[in-house]
């Protein structure tokens, strides 16, 4: 098969895979509604069992990343979706909330496997000038495995029960499970005189210019070498509060504060998230064009601290036409927080190379994922204290102190 051929097949298939495991990470919290309305639990304990497939996911990032480093992308990838649709068949049979729970809990930790492994393999198999478009199709993963869990699985639930609700990211993740084991190639990793040889080039480029960071060789933990990965992610920690403040509070804020009514709300909130996942592939493509990552992060961290203070603002608006105004903010503010996920992932892997990218985008997510933990009670009790206006003012500063720790393009290497 032609090496663009395969590309795009990998590519497919870790969408796929990392779609599927999003479902099931996701199908707790809209199992809410029956647990609280109809089951009897409260909110906390139903929130608790939906926090459950997250907290999973955490736990384990970096380990599928380090044996996605060990032993390749393929049974990774196909492993783990095996392991998700066994939890998920458990949670079916699952005769108490504990055993649910539990269920719930090692399914999340076996999904992450697509997390770290998915985005390697998509770096592996497709060139520096095309890693941007591959990468921004990949990061549509989690918009659009969220909307099929909020299309299906609240309908299911409330006709025919919790299990045959579990039922959908079951059978998603046991066919994506086979497919991968497939159809998954592992990309072709560097030999040691390939690696010998793009090591003399940067230090012929180093030499050549002067100010240039001191490398160190291609397998030596990046970690060392030099503070850009670091940074990286402390950016993405940063740029994630202004992200998911939107995801948690959009929907809140224009039922109660912006007057829509609630269907008409959740349309908008969809909308934002199409919309979305579609801005992380034009981003993507820019990035290409623009021959760098960090380039177009720092215009895209700029934007978003000046979208939420636009957000902010639209409290002062008269009344006709408030609400369109809103509504068309809200919209721009959650295309442009998300479109900073594919940058930094994408540089994450160039950077960490092949060695060690399955560690590195394990720590991005997980540095991710522990960040969005917190904005939920902590932006929540800002609303409380300070309003939703002012609250979004303060959100725009996390974009802002994350715009000087983004490294400068001359640190970008290409590691691969």
């Amino acid at each position: 098969m032609p090496h663009a051929a395969r590309a795009w097949r990998v590519l497919a298939l870790g969408l796929g895979a990392q779609i599927s495991g999003t479902v099931f990470v996701s199908t707790p919290a809209f199992l809410i509604p029956l647990l609280h309305a109809e089951r009897g639990l409260s909110l906390a304990e139903a929130g608790l069992l939906s926090a459950a497939p997250s907290v999973g996911l955490v736990l384990t990032l970096i380990a599928w990343g380090a044996l996605a480093d060990r032993i390749g992308e393929r049974w990774v990838i196909a492993g783990g979706m095996a392991l998700t649709a066994l939890a998920a068949a458990g949670a079916m049979l699952a005769g108490g909330y504990v055993a649910l729970g539990f269920f719930l809990l090692l399914g999340g930790a076996a999904s992450a496997s697509t997390n770290a492994a998915s985005g390697r393999v998509v770096v592996g198999w497709f060139p520096k000038d095309r890693r941007g478009l591959a990468m921004g199709i990949r990061q549509m993963a989690q918009p659009l495995g969220v909307t099929i869990a909020a299309l299906v699985v609240p309908g299911v639930a409330a006709t025919a029960g919790i299990a045959a609700a579990l039922l959908v990211p079951f059978v998603l993740t046991a066919v994506f499970a086979v497919a991968c084991a497939i159809g998954i190639v592992n990309p072709p990793r560097a030999t040691p005189a390939a690696q010998a040889q793009r090591q003399a080039q940067a230090q012929a480029h180093q030499a050549q210019t002067p100010g240039a960071p001191v490398l160190k060789p291609v397998s030596a933990n990046p970690y060392r070498s030099s503070s850009f990965l670091w940074r990286i992610h402390a950016v993405s920690v940063l740029l994630v509060v202004p992200q998911f403040t939107l995801s948690t509070f959009g929907l809140v804020w224009l039922i109660t504060q912006v007057g829509l009514d609630p269907l008409l709300a959740g349309v908008i909130v969809g909308v934002a998230q199409f919309v979305g996942a579609l801005g992380r592939i034009a981003v993507g493509v820019w990035s290409d064009r623009m021959g760098s990552r960090v380039r177009p992060l720092a215009i895209v961290a700029v934007l978003a601290a000046a979208v939420m203070l636009l957000l902010a603002g639209t409290g002062a608006l008269p009344e006709p036409g408030f609400a369109i105004a809103a509504a068309i903010v809200f919209v721009v503010a959650t295309t442009v927080s998300v479109a900073d996920n594919g940058l930094a992932f994408t540089s994450v892997a160039e950077v960490a190379g092949s060695a060690w990218a399955g560690r590195a985008l394990g720590a991005q997510n997980t540095a991710q994922f522990l960040a969005a933990a917190i904005v939920g009670p902590g932006v929540g009790a800002l609303i409380g204290l300070i309003g939703y206006p002012a609250a979004f003012a303060v959100v725009a500063l996390f974009p802002v102190a994350a715009t000087p720790l983004i490294p400068r393009p001359s640190a970008e290497l290409d590691r691969l």
